[in-house]
């Protein structure tokens, strides 16, 4: 049987379209912090009408990357260098409890799907933002899928997505170029392949702390 047509006019891919156009232009800054999101604007931008918007807008309030303004309407959240030090803060301490945890219930099956989060990340386009995050954060959260606790691991999902767009200011620092984050992945993996919960804990703090000293230049 032939596979359904997506019927891209429906209201629910609309909204998905507007979602995920509005939320890479967040993420990335082309819509700066703080930036009025004017719904007949967005309208005529994304070519699409005023419902799919409204949908798209409370979507990204729930993932605090949009505020809502009483009888005023929306905004892009503010950045602020605090609010990145509490996200570090809690990554570091959440995601060191939840690596743990994983990597003392690891098996060949985890360490099979590890290793192919990783190759698919590194052969990800990176000029594809969707793509890119959407197989970086599988990678990520591969890292922690052993552990045992699902509210655990539901926050640092959360903390992922929050920090997304600290990662893309920090990228914007002139001095960002000498990074090799791929090397930071691959020390990460390596260690973590090998169990040795110590070191991979302390490449992953590393690489998480090496996106505030970047961000320094781009943030107050």
């Amino acid at each position: 049987m032939d596979k359904p047509v997506e019927d891209t006019t429906s209201p629910q891919s609309s909204t998905q379209r507007a979602y995920l156009t509005l939320r890479s232009n967040i993420i990335t800054g082309k819509i700066p912090p703080g930036e009025r999101l004017k719904i007949d604007t967005l309208k005529d931008a994304l070519e699409t009408g005023a419902s799919p918007i409204r949908e798209a807008l409370s979507l990204l309030t729930s993932d605090q990357l949009v505020d809502r303004l009483d009888q005023r309407g929306f905004r892009v959240a503010s950045t602020s260098r605090a609010q990145f030090q509490e996200i570090l803060d809690l990554r570091c301490n959440l995601e060191g409890l939840a690596l743990r945890d994983s990597l003392a219930n690891t098996d060949a099956k985890w360490e099979d799907a590890l290793v192919l989060a990783h190759h698919h990340m590194n052969k990800a386009d990176r000029n594809d933002i969707e793509a890119f995050e959407a197989h970086h954060k599988n990678f990520h959260m591969a890292l922690l899928a052993a552990c045992k606790s699902p509210i655990l691991l539901r926050f640092c999902s959360q903390l992922y997505d929050l920090n997304v767009r600290y990662r893309y200011r920090a990228g914007q620092s002139k001095s960002y170029a000498r990074r090799d984050v791929e090397a930071e992945h691959r020390a990460i993996l390596d260690a973590a392949v090998r169990r040795d919960v110590d070191t991979a804990s302390r490449h992953l703090m590393e690489h998480y702390r090496n996106t505030g000293a970047f961000l320094a230049e781009q943030i107050d």
